[in-house]
């Protein structure tokens, strides 16, 4: 059995302590109440301080939770959000559409999957929620880098890999796709990475008008595609599905 690293059974307890105490603490409270002695606290306290998960009051020299805990724990919360909120937006399109309607992320260099609604027949088909797509080749993927400027630089940075022979890893021709994702509003992904299959995304806004997700379908070329370009009533419905869940979550213009 694997053993737990003990430096980050102490971090974790000596947040849980800033967390449920009093606003702040010195340096002998944290170590008394954990048991540690002062150097080693004060060692812990140091690296989480320069990580941002704790601050140092300069007049009293107590230490308190930091923003970056504040900011991983709305990310936290937004995904969930994000994920209630199109839950029977998501259902209608994967209705009306009769295709398979997801909601994406930005993590990791990559598209995360955080809602899946299946495809409304009776075929077999694989939960895909924490499934991870690139960037580079799929319409959410691409939603994402086009309208939010940290999926950008993340597909810039990231490896772009061949998946078909419709994968497109210029990054000259990847740019020019997404300013033609900007442009009219959606993005697809036409063979680009599984082969006879085609998708459709838009982006979804939060109150703030910041880019916070992508919703779209995905499906067989010959039902999603008429000659050669998607149908536009599915580019309408996933274009409404993204408003409407948008304004959900507070966007007031588009």
């Amino acid at each position: 059995m694997a053993r737990n690293i003990q430096s980050l059974e102490r971090a974790a307890a000596m947040m849980r302590l800033l967390a449920g105490g009093e606003r702040r603490l010195g340096l002998s409270d944290i170590a008394a109440s954990l048991g540690l002695a002062k150097g080693t606290a004060h060692g812990i306290l140091r690296t989480l301080q320069a990580e941002g998960f704790v601050e140092q009051d300069a007049a009293s020299g107590r230490y308190q939770l930091g923003a970056e805990l504040l900011r991983l724990g709305n990310s936290y919360l937004d995904v969930h959000e994000l994920r209630a909120r199109a839950l029977v937006w998501t259902d209608d399109l994967a209705r009306a559409s009769g295709e398979s309607a997801y909601v994406g992320v930005l993590h990791q260099q990559g598209v995360l999957i955080v809602h899946h609604v299946f495809r409304p027949d009776d075929s077999r088909q694989v939960l895909e929620v924490g499934a991870m797509q690139p960037l580079h080749s799929t319409a959410l993927g691409k939603v994402l880098a086009a309208y939010d400027p940290v999926a950008h630089s993340e597909l810039v940075e990231s490896e772009r890999g061949t998946f078909t022979v419709h994968t497109v890893g210029d990054l000259t021709r990847i740019e020019a796709a997404l300013d033609l994702t900007r442009a009219r509003g959606y993005a697809t992904d036409i063979e680009e990475t599984w082969e006879g299959v085609a998708s459709v995304a838009a982006p979804i806004h939060d109150r703030r008008r910041m880019p916070v997700g992508a919703v779209g379908i995905t499906g067989a070329v010959e039902r999603v595609c008429r000659d050669a370009d998607p149908r536009p009533e599915l580019v309408a419905a996933v274009r409404d599905c993204a408003r409407a869940v948008s304004r959900d979550l507070g966007a007031s213009r588009f």
